[in-house]
């Protein structure tokens, strides 16, 4: 296995919470992080139909058979043990007594905010970050095969090639699940949804271009849309902007959680149709969004991303938020030569919101040490990070 930052977190989390609770996408990793961190916990796989009985008609017995807690996956598929959960986690007072996973972000958190709020601890554990396949000495060579490769555990892990992982990953788990989700029958009508989606990772989500793209409508595409982020495909950035309120009504940005998903149902097949195609650069723009989000989920950073964008069409691609007194601005470029025009953006937002400092990152191998915006090179994230948000790595 390899070895997953977002172990401590989880670990620290159980001595704090009766209970926590791991989500993420499936095959991320979460039931190897699991049953590592809490070895000592027998292991239930809810998606097991005669587990799923047994838990949906009598709670109570089902959870008598773990005296010291356990670790139960896909707990979402029961929501009828919630409550279970809750009467004997007040009975008991213990810490760290159960482990709950799941899949989908909306079952579990609908389960726990109302029956278990302030009983659990969250972790969200995404695809693999590059730090950890550093650390194990697995990141590819360059960077397209990194960004055509993803992140996900199994490419990496059992040496299944990308392409052929991401086909069976998208017809078994994406399409499969999503579908149910959705309750509709249009196979061919999200399929072609989730390519426009991933050829518009790193755009603004135009919601109206999107339905007649696909055949769909306005209200069809937003509700798609909300289960593929709640489903960790995809994460919605929303604009920097003073205004609290303001934010949250103008249109955010789309970025997938996994660049080599996005290549694979944007037709990318090979490293060498990312080097000369056109969504090098949205890819590699996805990839820094990804890394951070990681990051922060690992380490449980009470940090926010968003992008900025004025009237004039100046743009920031993410500005990192750990405090009022905390903004660094990040401009990520695909290019491996660094041009002076990279810069003139982040310094017109510096000037107009008062960042505190802002950085490039880019394709390159050569870290630039610039006393205004220092420039990282894409294998230097552990770097990035840490002059981004001020800590170790």
């Amino acid at each position: 296995m390899i070895p997953r930052h977002a172990l401590a977190t989880l670990r620290r989390l159980a001595q704090w919470y009766p209970a926590v609770a791991l989500t993420g996408p499936r095959q991320a990793g979460k039931t190897t992080l699991a049953r590592l961190a809490f070895a000592d916990k027998p292991y239930v796989n809810l998606e097991d139909p005669d587990q799923r009985e047994f838990a949906a008609t009598d709670g109570r017995g089902f959870l008598a058979q773990f005296p010291d807690g356990a670790i139960l996956d896909e707990v979402q598929r029961v929501p009828e043990l919630f409550s279970w959960l809750q009467s004997r986690l007040d009975a008991e007072s213990r810490r760290g007594l159960f482990v709950l996973t799941g899949s989908f972000q909306f079952g579990l958190r609908q389960g726990i905010s109302q029956t278990l709020a302030g009983r659990v601890g969250h972790v969200y554990l995404l695809p693999l970050s590059a730090l950890e396949l550093q650390d194990a000495g697995l990141l590819p060579g360059k960077l397209e095969a990194a960004l055509q490769t993803g992140f996900y555990p199994p490419v990496y892990d059992r040496r299944i090639p990308a392409a052929v992982w991401y086909a069976d990953y998208v017809a078994t788990y994406v399409e499969r699940d999503l579908l149910s989700l959705i309750r509709v029958r249009a196979r061919a009508t999200f399929q072609r949804f989730l390519r426009m989606c991933a050829a518009r990772t790193g755009q603004l989500v135009n919601l109206s271009s999107l339905a007649a793209d696909c055949g769909i409508t306005h209200n069809t595409a937003r509700s798609w849309l909300s289960v593929l982020e709640a489903s960790f495909v995809v994460t919605l950035l929303t604009p920097r902007h003073r205004n609290l309120g303001k934010r949250l009504v103008k249109t955010p940005k789309l970025y997938f959680l996994d660049p080599g998903l996005a290549a694979w149902l944007a037709g990318i097949r090979r490293t060498e149709d990312l080097a000369l195609g056109p969504m090098r650069g949205a890819l590699f723009e996805t990839w820094i969004v990804g890394e951070f989000v990681k990051y922060i989920c690992n380490r449980l950073l009470g940090a926010q991303l968003h992008f900025w964008r004025d009237a004039h069409g100046h743009e920031v691609d993410l500005v990192v938020e750990s405090g009022p007194a905390s903004v660094v601005a990040v401009e990520c470029k695909a290019g491996q030569t660094v041009a002076e025009d990279w810069f003139a953006p982040l310094r017109k937002f510096c000037a107009t919101a008062g960042c505190a400092a802002s950085v490039v990152a880019y394709g390159g191998e050569r870290n630039q040490p610039r006393s205004d915006t220092p420039v990282f090179g894409w294998r230097s994230l552990g770097a990035l990070f840490a002059h981004c948000f001020g800590e170790g790595v």
